[in-house]
């Protein structure tokens, strides 16, 4: 055998059994290239295997042929062990769980909450009816006035209006009497204004009432004017 041929047939043989090794079980995936020492350990082996056939001398350097050689074929194998698109060579982030997106270094994309639309203010209307611009109810009673039947017909138009989503109607009295008796005159004034609404064709699932009695005053009570802006009744209407 001559020396070119001892020279190159083991590192030959050496090659195409490390190529061979440098996939899985099922010959078709690389192997990732951090098993490149052990590559190198099996290449050692059997340079040396492949050299000592010739002599005790070539054993050694078979050896150290076999360890860069077979270092160098495993390295070279850019495989891709954590499936996720991106070559073990240049994958930072080479244990990614699966299905988990990427950037291009191999590491996951940061995640951010899905965006929520912020819901749209509602939009509210105040229209207050008083006794300050014509009498709602007569005294101590929770009757609607031939005038406040009036007002509240001027505001049909708007208050049926398709936009419109709710309807709260608000009574409210003055501080004449007891805070018990006010309360309940505001909630019987509110419902007679509710129930006449109704009568004129609201819909009754728009619509809701409700008595606050003295506790939110917007004038004086120690004058006559200020106790009539007291005597109120508002309808919130909510868009």
């Amino acid at each position: 055998m001559s020396v070119l041929t001892r020279t190159v047939l083991p590192v030959l043989l050496l090659g195409g059994l490390l190529t061979g090794c440098a996939t899985h079980s099922d010959g078709t995936a690389p192997l990732n290239q951090r098993t490149w020492p052990i590559c190198s350990l099996i290449g050692g082996l059997v340079g040396g295997g492949l050299g000592a056939i010739e002599s005790a001398g070539w054993a050694g350097g078979g050896a150290a042929l076999g360890i860069l050689t077979g270092g160098l074929i495993c390295y070279a194998q850019d495989g891709d062990e954590d499936d996720d698109g991106v070559f073990d060579r240049r994958d930072r982030c080479p244990d990614t769980p699966a299905n988990t997106p990427v950037e291009h270094h191999g590491c996951p994309l940061p995640q951010y909450p899905a965006s929520v639309k912020p819901a749209e203010p509602v939009q509210s209307e105040v229209v207050t009816l008083s006794d300050a611009n014509d009498v709602l109810f007569a005294f101590n009673k929770s009757d609607l006035t031939p005038a406040a039947r009036s007002e509240l017909d001027s505001l049909m138009a708007k208050l049926q209006n398709a936009d419109v989503v709710s309807i709260k109607v608000v009574g409210h009295t003055d501080s004449v009497g007891s805070d018990a008796y006010n309360q309940a005159l505001s909630e019987r004034r509110a419902s007679s204004v509710a129930d006449y609404l109704l009568s004129q064709g609201l819909a009754p699932s728009k619509l809701t009432s409700e008595g606050k009695g003295e506790s939110e005053p917007i004038a004086d009570n120690e004058s006559e004017e200020g106790r009539a802006k007291n005597r109120r009744v508002e309808l919130h209407i909510n868009r």
